[in-house]
């Protein structure tokens, strides 16, 4: 029999988590969500409660690796997970007057980014293996695909996480566990908010959200969009790199406003 449909979801508390939940939530859906913020995961229970989901909440920092890998694991093993999605993330950016990011901000984006996004996938795909079933989806960035001048630690943290799950895709192919990709581009939520340059063909979350799932719950390898940003990231391979550098800073440099602990990262 086949089991109940059950997501656990990473970052649940951002906006494009907190769009994916709304997504996923109905008449007998299962729904796991984390997240930091305690008050706004008990908010999006009551609302995914409201559409049907069964709903349980664990507000953690998916940094600390152990405890998150534990959550998940004992989440599993009380309601086998059918789809898991590694979604949190923070951003960062170099300083309006060119400074390079503090060494803190780096740490911080890549624990998040890349080392938590792969701690949850590591997790699911142990005990989806062993089932021979399950669904995984990690949530990079069409920032990742290039090194952009103005965010060096967000773009290379995403292509950690893209690389990671292209990977892992093909090493779970033999025991029937898909592993999808997916890489956005701007999507309206708070985090895009704080940052400040051209944000080309924006879409809003709840649109994001519909094209992640589906392209999820059918196991497609790589969900990218927009189609019109992706071509031009293809195309920009095909330059030489002094070109590629000079359009990335010329036509898509950007700031970040901090949040409260990028703010303390920068001594604000």
């Amino acid at each position: 029999m086949p089991a109940s449909p059950h997501l656990l979801l990473t970052g649940a508390t951002g906006g494009l988590g907190q769009a994916l939940a709304y997504a996923y939530a109905g008449p007998g859906v299962r729904v796991s969500l984390t997240g930091r913020d305690p008050d706004r995961l008990a908010a999006l229970a009551a609302i995914c409660q409201s559409l049907g989901a069964t709903v349980a909440t664990q507000a953690l920092d998916v940094r600390d690796l152990d405890r998150l890998r534990t959550w998940i694991l004992n989440t599993d093993a009380a309601h086998p997970v059918t789809t898991g999605i590694a979604c949190a993330g923070v951003s960062s950016a170099i300083g309006p007057d060119g400074a390079p990011e503090p060494v803190a901000a780096v740490r911080r984006v890549f624990a998040v980014n890349a080392l938590a996004a792969v701690e949850t996938a590591s997790a699911l795909a142990e005990v989806m293996r062993a089932r021979r079933a399950g669904r995984i989806g990690i949530i990079s960035s069409l920032g990742g695909w290039h090194g952009t001048p103005s965010s060096p630690s967000y773009s290379a943290s995403k292509s950690a996480a893209r690389i990671y799950g292209e990977a892992l895709r093909g090493a779970l192919a033999p025991s029937g566990v898909s592993v999808t990709v997916v890489s956005p581009g701007f999507v309206d939520s708070p985090m895009s908010r704080r940052y400040h340059g051209a944000k080309p063909l924006l879409w809003n979350q709840d649109r994001a959200a519909r094209v992640i799932r589906r392209g999820i719950e059918r196991g497609t390898p790589r969900v990218n969009f927009p189609w019109p940003l992706v071509l031009g990231n293809i195309l920009l391979w095909l330059l030489p790199a002094h070109l590629t550098d000079a359009i990335l800073v010329r036509h898509f440099a950007f700031t970040v406003t901090p949040d409260a602990e990028g703010m303390a990262e920068r001594g604000g």
